[in-house]
């Protein structure tokens, strides 16, 4: 998947997002979603690499549990035919829930 299509992608959610973080003072009022590549995978032999697969985690942030929210955010994601694991914190300094899926494209 390009990063024209994560975007595109993103932009179904219908939420306000950002790729890794917003600009300084423009962070919008929760619910926000973060997305980013944090590494990649590779399988190689001889010398040479065969298969590589992007890492995207999608953060979704809101200040109340929200399953609806989570809900549309997982059918966009399956509609794509995108496997995730899903994962959640309370962040206490920023008082918000972060919902991560992580994913492999």
């Amino acid at each position: 998947m390009t990063y024209e299509q994560i975007n595109e992608m993103m932009q179904e959610m219908s939420l306000p997002f950002a790729y890794h973080h917003f600009a300084e003072g423009e962070s919008p009022e929760p619910p926000f979603l973060l997305f980013l590549s944090p590494r990649e995978n590779t399988f190689s032999a001889d010398n040479s690499m065969y298969f590589s697969f992007k890492m995207l985690d999608i953060e979704l942030y809101t200040d109340v549990k929200n399953p609806e929210l989570e809900k549309q955010v997982e059918q966009v994601l399956k509609r794509h035919k995108i496997y995730y694991t899903k994962s959640e914190v309370w962040i206490e300094s920023e008082k918000l829930y972060e919902v991560l899926y992580e994913t492999e494209v």
